[in-house]
């Protein structure tokens, strides 16, 4: 069974410095780097160097950037089939900033992510047909995104979606229904109910307020506080995985990436949380948005050496 992934393609600009700038300020970076973005693109790649068969809907321009990121997600295998090309908006971008102590700092311009509506869901029903899990983030429309839940779930699959960026208004009851579970991180969970959980307790606040909603299954990611989460079979807490971090870029991406393509190839939830947990963790021990994905075996190599 395949992943399917409705999301956004940025090309990536990163710059690497040993601070972000302050507001007004200029700072002169060390280096940087052009590589593949945008959520959905990093999802896709996560779950596809898993493994996973991963198919990417979404859109990019007819320009050059848009051409690149077609190129490198051929290269890591994502199924772009559904990946509209859009002549009328440019492919969208995001300027990085990275510290040298692995803190970032984006901007991202939409362009053709933004465009992403009715039609690009009603392309997809072969897909719908053959995935088993639909992961969706806040990059690009909503209206799309639930549409697409809704498919996903006539399909008899299930929809994941990762809040990010942190929504600026409240969700209606509409998203609650849609979708089977979230996974937001500390800064969306506050955003979310006006918690921010600190450790497994306040996690578990902040999850019930999300079930209460309407939610099936709440994965609340606290960094170095671990993994919180909630579903019908049960609860539970991850502690972090101690690695050396140097980029946070895509961590939650890979996290979801890593958690998609478990969930799809049959593993519990608790196992799946447990790959995505350690997908997360090796992101940021190397630099890059997509290229921070770890391969299975790494992924099983680092459980393996944490007794996991």
């Amino acid at each position: 069974m395949s992943i399917l992934v409705l999301g956004s393609v940025n090309v990536d600009i990163t710059s690497y410095g040993a601070r972000l700038p302050a507001p007004g300020e200029t700072v002169h970076a060390e280096s940087y780097a052009i590589a593949l973005g945008g959520k959905g693109a990093n999802q896709a790649v996560a779950a596809a160097r898993l493994g996973g068969d991963a198919k990417l809907a979404g859109r990019t321009g007819t320009d050059a950037f848009g051409q690149m990121a077609r190129d490198w997600l051929a290269r890591t295998g994502v199924d772009t089939g559904p990946l509209w090309q859009d002549p009328d908006h440019p492919t969208g971008i995001a300027s990085i900033g990275v510290s040298r102590d692995g803190e970032n700092a984006i901007t991202v311009v939409g362009g053709a992510n933004m465009a992403i509506g009715a039609e690009d869901v009603a392309r997809l029903d072969s897909a719908f047909a053959s995935a088993k899990v639909l992961l969706l983030q806040l990059e690009t429309p909503l209206a799309a995104g639930l549409a697409a839940a809704g498919k996903m779930r006539a399909a008899g699959g299930m929809t994941v979606l990762d809040p990010a960026p942190a929504p600026r208004a409240p969700f209606g009851s509409e998203v609650w229904r849609a979708v089977d579970a979230m996974t937001p991180n500390e800064t969306e969970t506050e955003a979310l109910t006006g918690l921010r959980p600190t450790d497994s307790a306040s996690a578990a606040r902040a999850a019930s307020i999300l079930i209460e909603r309407g939610l099936r299954i709440a994965v609340i990611k606290m960094g170095a506080g671990g993994v919180y989460w909630r579903a019908p079979e049960g609860e539970g807490h991850l502690p972090a995985m101690h690695v050396t971090a140097i980029d946070t870029v895509a961590a939650g991406d890979c996290f979801n990436g890593g958690l998609a393509f478990a969930l799809a190839r049959g593993d519990s939830l608790p196992e799946a949380l447990r790959i995505a947990n350690a997908c997360g963790a090796l992101a940021t021990t190397r630099r890059g948005a997509s290229d921070a994905a770890p391969t299975l075996a790494e992924v099983e190599s680092l459980l393996k050496s944490l007794g996991s």
